[in-house]
């Protein structure tokens, strides 16, 4: 498959995410408006930093006054899940393709770009993430700014229906995988799980929702790598042929 087909096909498995992030991010721009910042501030942030967490984070601690300090060092622990990501799509790249695609994937790496880019069979193609990028972003970005102009005059009702619209896509992409492979699917039960009682425990309910994510993420993921080795082997050939 060559590279602009790779990229067309990006764009494709891209529009229900950027139609996901545009429902998410409308809300966002109602609360950095309520946060005080105006539309084209909040539209920046959205540019800037792709994840809907930590932005959320960042707009609450700016409502609350808190210095630039905190703010950093916040962003640092909720977005640490993004490292992790970085580091399995790193192995799942070509390795013969210059290290520069890797900084501008950095860009779109995001929970549900994650997804599919390791869902796709064989060596991931850079183009594939810019074509996903190229259609989620701008819908991320442009439900901030929406969000921040108009999204004041919409009821209570309407704006609590937008905030699951992000999980119900992010099972969209977690689902098929797993209906494919048993192995996938009791790793995403036993995370579900596991998640379930981070919130639940006294103690471990005050740890941050990505320190959460990094500790599940290594635990479950090396009980599974040691459980259930995959032969790269196999994959090679398959890659090759």
């Amino acid at each position: 498959m060559e590279k602009k087909q790779w990229f067309l096909k990006g764009m494709r498995d891209g529009v229900p995410i950027g139609l996901g992030y545009f429902a998410v991010a409308f809300t966002l721009g109602i609360a950095s408006r309520k946060a005080g910042m105006t539309a084209f501030e909040a539209s920046l942030m959205s540019a800037c930093m792709l994840a809907s967490a930590g932005q959320f984070a960042g707009i609450g601690m700016i409502a609350s006054g808190a210095g630039c300090v905190e703010m950093v060092v916040t962003e640092v622990v909720v977005n640490l899940r993004y490292l992790l990501m970085s580091s399995a799509l790193s192995q799942k790249v070509q390795q013969e393709r210059p290290f520069y695609h890797r900084l501008l994937m950095a860009y779109g790496v995001t929970d549900e770009i994650f997804g599919i880019s390791m869902a796709t069979e064989g060596k991931l193609y850079p183009e594939y993430m810019y074509g996903a990028a190229t259609v989620a972003a701008p819908g991320w970005v442009l439900g901030t700014c929406l969000g921040a102009l108009v999204g004041m005059i919409l009821p209570p009702s309407v704006m609590s229906a937008l905030n699951v619209a992000l999980y119900g896509m992010f099972m969209a992409v977690v689902i098929p995988p797993s209906k494919k492979n048993r192995i996938i699917a009791g790793v995403v039960a036993c995370s579900m799980a596991a998640s379930m009682v981070f919130t639940r425990i006294p103690g471990l309910n005050r740890v941050s929702s990505g320190f959460q994510m990094i500790v599940l993420t290594v635990l479950l993921a090396g009980i599974a790598a040691w459980l259930f080795p995959v032969n790269e082997e196999k994959g090679e050939k398959k890659d090759a042929a």
